[in-house]
């Protein structure tokens, strides 16, 4: 992020590294190996170009209790659940990212949009019944007391769906924005796979909004604490409009967030973006109709976003929950901060390119960010994650040779099954678990959450899951991150201060 005032300059382009050691990133590479991560999360049985070869068939009978078939899909994290509301929201990104940033990413954008169809298989198959929504597989309380590897998982595969009698409104409204963006990746490539997920969109949304409840209220015991919905529903049924109207084209959804904009909040919590508050992703996205002179009826959503970008400006902001460590980490208080990092980073990165079309910038107070301003920061960040950062750790496995080894991910941290095909049970895997050894599985491309204090520390502990767990919502946004710095990795070439 980066900006405007001369000081302020100067703070941005500041780095904990001296210029004489200046790391040059391979954008393109760190690209292929967030993408191959997916592959270390997938469910069910696994294809036979599969190139994370240490991970095998896994939760081969997932629906049977319920007579459907809710095989496929991505485990969220290092456990071997599948959630739904975080791998929608992790399938938007990925598709957001391939529909402005796709140019970007060369050969890779073929392996992309496979990553995007392994979760949209499972999303047409949780959708598949009209007005319900399967919502998650397996018991997480039991399964969070075991450490065993997804291909030996003998806890119960118990099936949560919402429905009219148990609505939950934000996952649904998530899984029809993720159904909605996926249309819009394949609408070139294939056009009847991507009306399929129109369609369902359209019906999955209509669900969501009639029969309005957060999931945490209808599921209470079974998805808290662990994707309880804090913020409520109602940013995800504009969040979910939103992508019906830039998929569609229909006026309907175009009223229907009009009309809403105040009732639903679009303008709270500008500062938050992730799987579970989509308020600044709403005023991003729906300002690039204003930005790029196509319907000046939102332009209180590009004021929102303005607002949001000012929150995020190291030098400018004095929001509360925003800080940056002495490295020049995005910093907000939690736990696996890398997901605020590369989520946020995005935003950054789409709204400067919004921008950068519409020959606008950004003002905050007395300062104005010029488009180019805004991509230093986000490329701050993305180099930070790739290794310019106190410690000079990548925090990408696989990429470069300082990378975290012991993350806390049950695949990748138990042999795999063609090194020890015998069983090993819930209890047997706890020695791999306190192991204070490497993993013996890479799972590349697997980002952590990274220091979670001001400090930059990071101790690459396998039980302290809070640094050291990837998960498929922290990796989703480089897709774009990635693809734009790869073709875009100099700053002198965009043109835009």
């Amino acid at each position: 992020m980066a900006f405007w005032l001369f000081p302020l300059f100067l703070l941005l382009l500041a780095s904990p590294f001296p210029p004489s050691l200046a790391v040059i990133h391979d954008y393109g590479d760190a690209l292929h190996k967030s993408i191959l991560f997916f592959e270390g999360q997938r469910s069910g049985k696994l294809p036979a170009d599969q190139r994370l070869s240490w991970r095998r068939d896994s939760a081969l009978h997932d629906g049977s209790t319920e007579g459907v078939d809710l095989t496929g899909g991505y485990y969220d994290a290092g456990d071997n659940i599948k959630f739904g509301f975080p791998m929608a929201f992790t399938t938007t990104l990925m598709s957001w990212s391939i529909i402005d940033f796709g140019k970007n990413m060369g050969p890779h954008l073929e392996e992309a949009k496979r990553a995007v169809r392994w979760a949209t298989d499972y999303l047409l198959k949780a959708t598949a019944k009209p007005d319900v929504v399967y919502v998650q597989v397996g018991d997480a309380f039991r399964d969070h007391a075991c450490w065993e590897r997804p291909e030996d998982m003998d806890t119960p595969r118990t099936v949560y769906k919402v429905d009219p009698s148990h609505p939950g409104s934000d996952v649904a409204a998530e899984t029809a924005a993720a159904l909605a963006a996926a249309s819009i990746v394949f609408r070139s490539s294939d056009p009847g796979y991507s009306q399929l997920l129109l369609d369902r969109a359209v019906r999955v949304f209509e669900f969501a909004d009639r029969h309005r409840g957060p999931y945490s209220s209808s599921l209470p015991n079974v998805v808290c604490p662990f994707y309880c919905d804090v913020s409520g529903y109602q940013d995800e049924l504009l969040w979910g409009a939103a992508w019906l109207h830039k998929a569609s084209r229909r006026r309907e959804y175009r009223e229907y967030i009009k009309k809403n904009e105040v009732v639903l909040g679009a303008s709270e919590n500008a500062n938050e973006f992730g799987w579970e508050n989509k308020h600044a992703g709403i005023n991003v996205l729906i300002s690039k109709e204003v930005l790029m002179g196509k319907d000046e009826y939102f332009e209180s959503f590009r004021a929102n976003a303005d607002n949001f970008i000012c929150t995020l400006l190291p030098g400018i902001s004095n929001h509360p929950q925003i800080q940056y460590s002495p490295g020049g980490l995005l910093f907000k208080v939690g736990g696996s901060n890398m997901q605020h990092v590369t989520s946020l980073s995005f935003l950054l990165l789409t709204y400067s390119n919004y921008l950068s079309h519409a020959n606008g910038h950004v003002q905050c107070g007395t300062s104005a960010a010029s488009p180019a301003q805004l991509k230093r920061v986000a490329k701050r960040q993305v180099d930070y994650i790739l290794g310019e950062n106190p410690l000079g750790m990548s925090y990408m496995v696989g990429y470069g040779s300082h990378y975290p080894r012991r993350i806390h991910h049950r695949g990748s941290s138990i042999p795999s099954m063609g090194a020890h095909p015998a069983h090993i049970s819930c209890k047997q895997g706890t020695s791999y678990y306190m192991s204070p050894t490497a993993n013996p599985n890479v799972l590349i491309g697997a980002v952590v959450g990274g220091p979670t204090n001001i400090s930059d520390a990071f101790p690459d502990a396998r039980p302290i899951f809070q640094q050291s767990e990837p998960t498929t919502y922290i990796n989703a946004p480089l897709f774009g991150l990635m693809g734009y710095f790869s073709a875009h990795p100099n700053p002198s070439d965009w043109n835009d201060d």
